[in-house]
This record gives C-alpha cells, structure tokens and sequence, in this order.
C-alpha cells in the first residue's frame, strides 16, 4: 500500500474540522444562518427590533407573549447556534431593560425553559457570549466580496446604534486575522517531532506576523466605536449575572431551576484564539495544571463559555510535545530570538488590549463618578469588565504572564 504522502497542512483541515475549526474564518462559525423556520420565526421577529422595542417600552410586553417552544425543530448545529445568539440577544434586552436600572431578576420560562435546552444540547451557558455576538453574529453584503468591515455586518443590534455593530465586527476581524496562523500548528509539531529547525522557524515567523496583523485589526476600534455610546450603553446589555453587584443573586431561569444562577458576561476572554496561542507558545498560567491566581482562573472558567469542540481543540494542544522547551533545548539562537518575537507580538496585543480598556471604560467611568457621586453598587460594576472581572488587574496580571515568558538571552 502507499505510503500517505500528505503535508500536515493537507492533514490539519481533516483534523481542525473535528474541532470546528474553518480555513478562512477559524473559530468563527462559518457563514452563519440568518433565518430560522417556524415558529421560531417569533423569536427572530423581536431579536431583529430590540432597539425600537426597547425604546417604545414594548420589549418585555413582547416577550413575555411569546409562546413556549420545544428546541426539538431545530436541526443542525447552525441553526441551534443561530437560536442561541437570539435567545441571548432577547434575555440581555429582557433583564436589563432600557439600562437605566429597571431590571428584571427572573426570565420568564417560555424563554429560560427553550434557552436552557438548548444550551445543554450546544453545551454552553445560557447567556450572550463571545461565541454568540462575534462569532456567529456576522454576514457579508456582497457574498462574493471580501472579508473587511465595509462588506460586512451584524445580524442583530442592541441600542446604541453601530456602536455594536463596530464593536462585534471589529473584534471579528481580529479573530480572522489571527486564524490564519492556526494553519501553521500542525507543521510547528510536526517539525518539533522531526527536529527540523528550519520549519519551525518559518512557521514561528508565520503566527508573529498573523498576531501583529491582529492587532493591525484591532486598530480599527477607534474608527468603528465611540467610548461613551460603548461604555453607557453597550456594556450594559453585555454585562452577565455573576461578580455583578445589581444582580448579585444571579438570574432566576423560571421553570428550569428553583434558585438563581450566576453567569459571566460576554468577554474577549472567551475568544479560543488568544488561549490557543498561549497554550501553543507554553504561556504559564497555571502551576502544576492548578490556576495561579484570580487571572488563570478566570481565564480557567472562560474555557467552559467557549464551544465544546474548541475546548477539545485547546486541550489537544496542551497535550502536545512543548515548543518552549524544544526551542530552550536546541540552544539555537535564532530560533529563540524568532520564538520571542512570538511571544511579544503577544505582549504587544494585551498592552494594546490595556489601552483600549482605559480608553472605553475607565475614563468614561471615572468621568461619570466625577459627575454624579453614584452609589457605591452602581460605581464597583462600573469599573469591571462585562465578565465580571476588575479587568485591568485581570490584564495586568495575563500581560505580566506573558512578558515572563520571553527566553533571556544567557
């Protein structure tokens, strides 16, 4: 019989489809569907007028008419994911009401009791996640034109105008930016497990520049999101009921469990591709597998709010012969300057993450406090990020992480 004379790169599309996992989009979901049969329809019909509905004081009228449906009509995992990203959508608007405080603790069960079967049938929470509103939130205008943020946009919006829709796309095209060097995983194990320097080299080179091209990506926050529309009206409907002092019992999910529960906000710690590159480069935050501190596991926790299938993909990589120690092994250096530049174009995205931070919430939050002397509650939530987190000690401490991991010259 032939020997297979496939490349790994030939292989790794057999392999990353397992893990869902698209050549073009990476953890994205591929060209996401954007209608769903009947009666689900109905759901579709308020998750595409949230904004009007907000403003008219009609949302929660609307919602609680709708009937009780069973998830069992809903075949396939794009349409399940397309009904997840509704769901989410309608529970945000329901709970937090025009985010001026009116907000409603329990979801009543002809929402909670579907949502929550369908979050066990996707394995994921019941609440909007980075999975939802970035990663299968999205279209292209022109299907023949290319992936930029001009030919592109979202499926639903909340209020706030395109300030989630630049938000939502932005964070998109980091995704996909940064995708492009999973292509390169499986030739970096493969030449790991051959000793062949050279590949790795150039793969390495590969993922440094894909980062870099991320953050480029990034970039476009400036242009796309404007930091008061985010801070006092985005960030509302993406803050979740858990480190939430104006929900700090939880959500009651009406008809499926008999006391609230707390869930994390959608947050970029939910985005596979930044943990991949840690786990693939050896970025420690863990001691012995056990979370170091608040940050690790925080960011330990996030893995739950991601895909089944990416989780797997995150663990397969753990389990892989280490590139840090190969590349310590060989001495070679060349190779460890070309490992570090990795390692910083990482270092270089989670500073630009900081000043984004400061940019869109602690300066609008600090502005407010000045203005209005709010209530202790009001003011502690302000400050965290919508994962519940006191996000600049969370990005402190995962930068801190990442620096430390840079190879020193002997």
């Amino acid at each position: 019989m032939a020997a297979d004379k496939s490349s790994p790169m030939e292989k790794s599309w057999t392999i990353f489809k397992e893990y869902h996992i698209d050549e073009d989009v990476g953890f994205a979901l591929p060209l996401p569907l954007e209608e769903l049969p009947h009666p689900y329809d109905a759901w579709i019909s308020i998750a595409r007028n949230l904004p009007e509905l907000i403003k008219n004081n009609q949302l929660r009228v609307e919602v609680e008419k709708l009937a009780t449906l069973s998830t069992d009509g809903l075949r396939g995992h794009k349409a399940q994911r397309l009904a997840h990203l509704v769901l989410g959508y309608i529970t945000m608007a329901y709970v937090w009401g025009r985010g001026d405080g009116d907000i409603r603790k329990v979801l009543p069960s002809n929402i909670a009791v579907p949502y929550c079967q369908l979050s066990e049938k996707l394995g994921l929470p019941p609440i909007l996640l980075y999975a939802d509103c970035v990663l299968a939130n999205w279209k292209k205008k022109d299907p023949n034109g290319p992936m930029t943020y001009e030919n592109m946009d979202i499926l639903f919006s909340f209020p706030g105008g395109d300030c989630g829709k630049g938000f939502f796309l932005v964070s998109l095209l980091v995704e996909i930016a940064a995708a492009s060097a999973i292509k390169v995983i499986p030739n970096i194990f493969d030449a790991v497990q051959r000793e062949d320097t050279d590949t790795l080299q150039k793969a390495l080179l590969d993922i440094s520049s894909s980062l870099r091209e991320a953050q480029k990506a990034f970039s476009q926050i400036h242009e796309y999101v404007d930091p008061n529309l985010f801070f006092n009206v985005l960030r509302i409907y993406l803050s979740g009921w858990k480190g939430n002092p104006l929900l700090s019992e939880g959500l009651l999910y009406e008809g499926v469990w008999d006391t609230p529960k707390k869930f994390a906000g959608g947050s970029a710690a939910q985005s596979s591709i930044f943990q991949c590159f840690d786990v693939l480069l050896g970025i420690q935050h863990t001691v012995g597998g056990i979370p170091s501190d608040f940050a690790a596991e925080f960011l330990q926790e996030m893995r739950t709010y991601m895909p089944p299938a990416h989780q797997s993909f995150l663990l397969s990589l753990k389990a892989k012969p280490s590139v840090r120690e190969f590349v310590l092994s060989k001495g070679n250096a060349t190779l460890q300057e070309i490992y570090n530049e990795c390692v910083e174009a990482m270092v270089s995205l989670r500073n630009y993450h900081l000043q984004i931070v400061a940019k869109y919430i602690m300066i609008p939050a600090s502005q407010q406090s000045k203005v209005e002397r709010s209530s202790e509650e009001a003011s502690e939530s302000k400050s965290k990020g919508t994962g519940g987190t006191n996000i600049m000690d969370f990005l402190k401490t995962v930068r801190g992480k990442t620096v430390n991991c840079l190879l020193k010259e002997d």
